[in-house]
């Protein structure tokens, strides 16, 4: 429904014989209204840990959102051209041009799929077992015809319009329904290898993570957190992002009390941390969000370094045009990207671990369930967020992952939330914000795939295609005399 009132607009604008341009205008409208309004945080984050004052960084959250508005403002050219060429039959397109145009923010430029319109349906299980079948652009479509329903009655209420709304209203209902029926059979909770999981929350200030007269602080929580753990029954113990106060494998006197607590206990773990690889001069030239396996021997075994980087986190877009932001340049972390999607193999548990950002990537998810992964694992550092939306954003977002590939995923996050979900999206623990925690979770490893883990982005794909051709067939419009109803 949050699209009525912009394809209402458009559509009547359409009829008149406005300009795509003034179309445009309109999306990007709606489009700042949006994303300043889920964003908002962003601001926030970058006055306090960018060194930025807060006139600047409200600035420059403003200038994100305006940039993702494009694509809201693309979405809303679309829906006029095809308004333009085929009525109000062409109205209904709509879904295909908002799920082409988020597919196209999450891929272009700055590369930010945050707060996807299908992600807003985590919440509502019913409706989001759909995702197993769609992925989360699915979602977004059935929710863009909903409103594309809302929009095409408020125009005009002839016997076709009701025709397609009624359609639109049991499609709804079939998903609903069917979501249900899957959430009552629960098949996949009863499938595949038991394994208890712990989960640690260093609840760590983000301002004294890199200072060394707390390090030995920070890593002696870390350690007791694990004690926890293991006398709780964990097979696996899970670290969060860049949980070590120094650079793991590069610094064996400080690992060391880790990899003999791991050796000791028989238990692997996965720890955050930096790493670097040295230049031709010796000294660290690229460095890398990492995390390392240690094996139950306490040798780390595999590392993976995080392919998909945070925009104004661990790099900032558009540099030479940002010339203003001198002070968060020098603030954030400028990392490398990682190439290899590796999956962990700890004595035959097979499972992915996304860095932060990465959990919101739907084909990232699908990826590592491809090569493998039979539990999906996220560890995080959302101190930044303070105690904004974003957190509660970051998660629901993340546990749509579990629903798309049919896999258990656990959460190990700095300040929160640190969490368990099962193959439908149900919560089975979660932390509170800025506590120590150490918790443990039953999970199972599971094997099989969804519709969506084989098939992946086919909604998007076909969106964009249907896209393409309304763009070429729209440049043979009809006048400016077309009506919305007038044709379809």
């Amino acid at each position: 429904m949050s699209l009525t009132p912009l394809l209402v607009a458009v559509a009547l604008n359409a009829a008149h014989g406005r300009s795509l341009w003034r179309q445009f205008r309109l999306g990007v409208v709606t489009g700042v209204v949006y994303f300043c309004g889920t964003l908002y945080w962003l601001a926030l984050v970058m006055a306090t840990h960018g060194n930025l004052s807060m006139v600047v960084a409200g600035l420059l959250a403003f200038g994100l959102a305006a940039y993702l508005s494009v694509f809201v403002g693309a979405f809303s050219c679309l829906v006029g051209l095809s308004a333009r060429r085929w009525g109000a039959g062409g109205l209904w397109l709509a879904p295909a041009f908002w799920v082409a145009t988020e597919w196209l923010r999450a891929w272009l430029g700055a590369a930010f799929p945050w707060v996807l319109l299908g992600s807003s349906q985590t919440p509502v299980l019913p409706v989001a077992q759909f995702a197993s079948v769609t992925g989360v652009y699915g979602l977004s479509a059935l929710l863009a015809l909903v409103g594309t329903a809302a929009a095409a009655l408020a125009i005009r209420r002839d016997s076709r319009t009701w025709r397609r709304v009624v359609m639109t209203a049991v499609l709804l209902i079939a998903v609903a329904t069917w979501g249900a029926w899957r959430l009552g059979r629960s098949e996949l909770t009863s499938h595949g290898r038991p394994i208890r999981v712990g989960l640690l929350q260093g609840n760590v200030p983000q301002e004294i993570k890199s200072k060394a007269e707390f390090r030995d602080a920070i890593i002696e929580r870390y350690i007791t957190l694990s004690r926890q753990s293991i006398a709780s029954g964990a097979e696996i113990v899970l670290w969060p992002e860049a949980s070590m106060p120094f650079y793991f494998d590069f610094e064996p006197a400080l690992a060391e009390p880790i990899r003999r607590l791991a050796a000791q206990a028989h238990v692997p773990f996965v720890v955050g941390s930096d790493e670097f690889e040295r230049g031709q001069n010796g000294q660290p030239d690229r460095y890398y969000n990492t995390a390392v396996l240690v094996d139950a021997n306490g040798q780390s075994r595999t590392s993976y370094r995080k392919i998909l980087l945070v925009p104004f986190g661990e790099y900032v877009p558009f540099q030479k045009l940002l010339f203003f932001v001198g002070p968060l340049v020098e603030a954030v972390s400028d990392f490398s990207a990682g190439t290899d999607p590796v999956v962990f193999d700890a004595d035959g548990v097979r499972f992915s671990v996304a860095i932060c950002y990465e959990a919101i990537y739907a084909r990232m998810a699908r990826t590592f369930v491809g090569n493998g992964a039979e539990l999906l694992t996220t560890i995080t550092n959302d101190a930044w967020f303070e105690r904004s939306s974003a957190a509660y954003q970051h998660f629901d977002q993340a546990a749509l992952r579990a629903i798309e590939q049919g896999r258990y995923l656990v959460r190990a996050a700095n300040t929160g939330f640190s969490g368990a979900v099962d193959p439908y999206g149900r919560v089975l623990t979660k932390t509170q914000l800025f506590e120590a925690a150490s918790v443990t979770v039953d999970v199972r490893l599971l094997s099989g795939r969804t519709i969506y883990g084989l098939t992946g982005d086919v909604v998007a794909y076909l969106s964009l295609l249907l896209s393409a051709i309304v763009v070429v067939k729209g440049r043979r419009a009809p006048g400016s005399d077309a009506r919305p109803g007038s044709r379809g």
